[in-house]
């Protein structure tokens, strides 16, 4: 029998250790044994996950203009909206509408569960928004959402930054005032409150950094305060009050900043990531032309 050479065995763990990176998580968030499922693919690019109160989770393929919607019980995935305005981030209000941040024409919609939708927000100041990207919804139906510029090829308008800058925006829960929160970030992205709806998250992936804010009565964002050294695209909250970002795979950390787990995502990007399920503990990724979910100890927040 030919021996094999201990420096090949060596460079033959070594590779298998860069391709097949390991879930780390020291605060065993995840259920025992849990990995990587994939739960759907063959989409171009997804993104926007968001449960329903059954835990159903609701997401979108951007560049095919689609909603799809998982259905907790079944695993099954079916469209919900085949027009969708380009939606791209997206969240439950308190009534069951589905609020989203649509890119086409870039305004807010919020369907109804018939696939129907209204026009929320069309500009700001009387000028189109940049194209709204990711939303919150607060315990008394106020929205907060980032509206950064990526610029996009079924754009009718032009391309050019439409607002002075990328900003965080507030709508009030009466629907009624449109306010900026916060003027001074490079490119908001990712966005996410707590339940008890004291603290905003808030990443600035144009400058690698995600925000903690105080929330005052009136929607006002005050004592911001730098959470992570890290940007976001999309981001998550579970009950302990730990944080998911995406990006490369899927990071997380604790209240202080500190962080606690890494799943690997084997795809180019992740986007998006949400906790869904009937009992709230399947953590649902988007990433690239897939969906994904990993079995969790520790359920989403409410």
């Amino acid at each position: 029998m030919q021996k094999t050479s201990p420096l090949f065995l060596a460079c033959s763990f070594l590779f298998l250790g860069v391709v097949q990176a390991q879930i780390t998580d020291l605060r065993s968030l995840l259920a025992p044994g849990a990995t990587v499922e994939l739960l759907g693919d063959g989409y171009k690019f997804t993104e926007g996950p968001t449960p329903d109160k059954n835990g159903n989770v609701y997401f979108t393929d951007q560049p095919n203009n689609t909603i799809l919607r998982w259905d907790a019980a079944s695993g099954e995935i079916s469209t919900f909206a085949a027009a969708s305005g380009r939606s791209n981030g997206l969240y439950f209000d308190k009534k069951g509408n589905l609020v989203a941040c649509a890119d086409m024409d870039n305004q807010m919609w919020s369907f109804s569960m018939d696939g129907q939708h209204k026009v929320l927000i069309e500009n700001y100041d009387n000028k189109l928004l940049n194209g709204p990207n990711d939303l919150w919804i607060d315990a008394k139906g106020g929205i907060y959402f980032t509206d950064p510029l990526y610029k996009r090829d079924y754009w009718t308008r032009d391309p050019a930054m439409q607002q002075d800058g990328q900003h965080v925006y507030y709508l009030s829960p009466d629907k009624k005032t449109l306010k900026r929160v916060d003027e001074t970030l490079k490119q908001p992205n990712g966005i996410v409150g707590n339940p008890d709806g004291k603290s905003l998250y808030v990443a600035d992936i144009g400058d690698r950094k995600t925000y903690r804010y105080d929330i005052q009565k009136d929607g006002a964002l005050t004592n911001r305060t730098l959470f992570t050294a890290m940007g976001s695209d999309g981001m998550t909250i579970d009950s302990w009050g730990n944080i998911y970002l995406t990006g490369k795979g899927v990071t997380i950390f604790d209240e202080t900043g500190a962080e606690i787990g890494k799943i690997p995502i084997d795809e180019g990007w992740t986007a998006n990531v949400c906790f869904g399920g009937k009992d709230r503990k399947t953590l649902f990724i988007t990433a690239m032309d897939a969906v994904y979910g990993v079995k969790m100890n520790v359920p989403g927040a409410k």
